[in-house]
């Protein structure tokens, strides 16, 4: 089996973080391939590029060149979701879901919910791994009540999938839904936003997981700076974020 892993620039794709820490985690042999993102407007060379593999125009996406489709082409599962349940299925010996059958089903819930929720915080907050965004962080939690409010209902999942699993990890060991949450970590640690002592420390243990150490430092040292992902800042050599 050979697995292909499209991923758009690390320290900025959210989507691409979730199933690039899921295979580290659980030591997924797997090629990975960055498309760089320069631009979504049709004309982009990473919509251009993205498209002529023959996926949905976005990242990430798996191809896993052992299986066909039915039309004699390699099998290529798109959306972080699908990619989830495609490992879990595919590596069934893998704990990729909690064993547990109501934890399973709970932590499928907040996927679910994290898929297709906190809009706030991933509008006001993009996802970039590296600069201090404290400042705007700040401004940011001052000025939008909707934010707040999706930190709460995360802080409140949190605290109740902890509590339930007794940890370290939301449903007890390194789960989907630990490598769901990882981009919500990175915003709430590099815009600073205000948590809880027991939202800190599942934060704290997140960034000490290997494959989230993995994926950070490779996005810090591969880094670069596009101007409409960072509204915050000039450059990369600007030291206060506005």
């Amino acid at each position: 089996m050979t697995l292909k892993l499209y991923i758009g620039n690390p320290n900025y794709s959210s989507w691409s973080m979730r199933a690039g820490v899921l295979l580290r985690a659980f030591g997924i042999a797997h090629d990975e391939i960055l498309i760089r993102i320069d631009g979504f407007d049709a004309n982009s060379t990473f919509k251009t590029e993205v498209n002529q593999i023959g996926a949905t125009g976005t990242v990430p996406f798996l191809i896993d060149t052992s299986v066909q489709d039915g039309h004699d082409q390699s099998l290529i599962i798109t959306d972080t979701l699908s990619i989830v349940e495609y490992i879990a299925e595919t590596f069934a010996d893998h704990a990729i879901w909690p064993k547990d059958r109501a934890m399973r089903a709970k932590a499928r819930n907040l996927c679910a919910e994290m898929h297709s929720g906190f809009g706030a915080l991933r509008q006001h907050c993009m996802m970039n791994i590296g600069p201090d965004l404290s400042r705007a962080g700040a401004l940011i939690w001052r000025d939008h009540a909707a934010v707040r409010r999706d930190v709460a209902r995360i802080e409140t999942a949190w605290a109740d999938m902890l509590a339930l699993s007794g940890g370290p990890y939301l449903a007890g060991d390194f789960s989907a839904l630990d490598a769901y949450f990882a981009p919500v970590v990175m915003r709430l640690k590099y815009y600073s936003l205000p948590v809880t002592g027991e939202s800190q420390t599942y934060m704290n243990r997140i960034f000490k997981h290997p494959a989230i150490e993995d994926w950070v430092g490779g996005a810090v040292t591969s880094a670069e700076f596009l101007d409409f992902e960072e509204p915050f800042r000039l450059s990369t050599d600007d030291p206060e974020p506005v």
